[in-house]
């Protein structure tokens, strides 16, 4: 069975990782080592590096798409807009595809992504067949759900780098169709939302109708809304989102939406869900005059690393007599039955509002990494989550102090049985990283790839940000 080679211009891979050992095997003993990469979006404030980053210009492509197959070869460093450009063509797109344009194929497997399929299709490292690693040691090996390298294949998702960077993945793919007939469906009370996510997740329908995809927005415990996709190749008068219009403020007008697949995959990346108001881009005026091609995820995640470096914003508060803000940026699996009262507790203690829903359940026994154990980031199989995302900042109180309320969603999270990411800031003990985190397989599979410890560790990660 042939693939289909997409990528325009012939990529040299081997050239490619011959030259990002190249610059590994570069970096001084006892030196950080860091991928140097023009985007990121991570929300962890990290030490400034020491020594160059690796080079990875040459893990950017998409090496092959095989439509008879459904799968395709990916390099690393390959965004998922890079990827679905590709697939689009032959009727295909990944099997979770994360809410924002330059999140890497990579980055989503090492640490985390999902979308409004993952109620039926897990987290994107579950849609992986086998991907080559570049180990702590300089080696580069090919780990599968079986086999040799077994163990790096389930201990890989959730390590942030902490055991190895990835150069290829091979990953299943699945048919879509021209548009998204969307229901934007009210509800006024948490149980019976999640009534709801929990009758969708085991029929894969609503009110007689089939559901491919579903998330939702609570604005308050008193008025959420869960947005049910089906895939369709019904022409539809679909909606724009990328102009003047605003794709959450949508939902609270329309019950009945359509959108092209192409625009549904990035209709949370043109105002970065929300977070767009931030620079006053929601503003009719100033959004006539912003170019279109700014409004994008990845340029507004650059304005606030600018602000972090720079802390004008601070500053003007300051100066007005405001008090100072802790940043609260985060996403937390929690289980069904819980969401509810997680909610609740949420709107009365931080009030942030609005708050993405997305259900998430891993793969049942099907594919190739389905019904694993996922041992850094151990949700439970069988078990309906909601992740519930939350970006933004609130003022530190009078006697409080920076961080106190992001401890304090990690107690409620861990005491609701959930679990958060790590691509923002953590606040855990060792012992309770540990505990949550599969810190005694982490150290098994980092003594055997990265055997110095030449690659920083999780905990050093996601805690202490070196």
């Amino acid at each position: 069975m042939c693939a289909v080679r997409v990528d325009h211009h012939p990529v040299d891979h081997d050239g490619a990782v011959a030259q990002l050992r190249r610059s590994y095997a570069a970096v001084p003993a006892g030196a950080p080592v860091r991928l140097a990469k023009r985007t990121s979006n991570l929300f962890r404030p990290r030490s400034a590096p020491r020594a160059p980053g690796l080079d990875v210009t040459g893990l950017t492509g998409v090496l092959a798409v095989d439509p008879v197959a459904r799968t395709a070869d990916v390099q690393g460093m390959c965004t998922y807009e890079d990827l679905v450009d590709a697939t689009l063509p032959h009727g295909l797109m990944p099997l979770v595809v994360p809410q924002l344009r330059t999140i890497t194929l990579g980055g989503a497997v090492t640490g985390l992504g999902i979308e409004s399929t993952s109620f039926r299709n897990g987290l994107p490292h579950e849609s992986v067949i086998e991907m080559d690693v570049l180990t702590g040691a300089g080696e580069i090996v090919t780990a599968r759900p079986e086999g040799e390298h077994a163990d790096l294949f389930a201990a890989f998702p959730n390590s942030l780098g902490s055991l190895g960077y990835v150069t290829r993945l091979r990953i299943e793919l699945q048919p879509l169709r021209r548009f998204v007939a969307l229901r934007n469906v009210r509800f006024t009370r948490l149980e019976a939302l999640a009534d709801a996510i929990a009758e969708v997740s085991a029929t894969r329908s609503w009110a007689g109708e089939a559901v491919d995809a579903m998330d939702g927005v609570m604005f308050s415990p008193g008025e959420a809304y869960l947005v049910l996709g089906a895939f369709t190749d019904d022409a539809l008068p679909a909606s724009d989102y990328t102009g003047q219009g605003i794709y959450y403020r949508s939902l609270r007008r329309r019950t009945h939406d359509a959108l092209t697949t192409y625009d549904y995959l990035w209709r949370w990346d043109t105002d970065w869900f929300w977070c767009s108001a931030a620079f006053g881009v929601q503003h009719p005026v100033l959004r006539r005059v912003w170019p279109a091609r700014w409004r994008r995820s990845d340029v507004y995640h650059r304005l606030v690393r600018w602000e972090h470096r720079h802390g004008v914003a601070a500053r003007i508060d300051r100066l007005r007599g405001q008090p100072a803000r802790e940043r609260v940026v985060q996403d937390v699996e929690i289980p069904l039955e819980r969401m509810a009262g997680f909610l609740r507790w949420f709107a009365g203690t931080v009030g942030m509002t609005p708050v993405w829903l997305c259900p998430l359940r891993l793969r049942e026994p099907s594919g190739p990494g389905s019904a694993r154990a996922w041992p850094l980031y151990p949700l439970r199989a069988g078990q309906n989550y909601v992740n519930v995302g939350f970006w933004g900042s609130v003022p530190i109180a009078a006697g409080a102090a920076d961080g106190d309320v992001n401890r304090a969603i990690e107690r409620m999270v861990s005491e609701s049985g959930g679990h958060k990411s790590l691509y923002s800031d953590a606040y855990y003990d060792r012992e309770s990283f540990d505990r949550l985190y599969g810190g005694a397989t982490w150290r098994a599979v980092k003594d055997r790839y990265d055997p110095d410890h030449r690659l920083t560790g999780l905990y050093e990660k996601a805690v202490a940000r070196a």
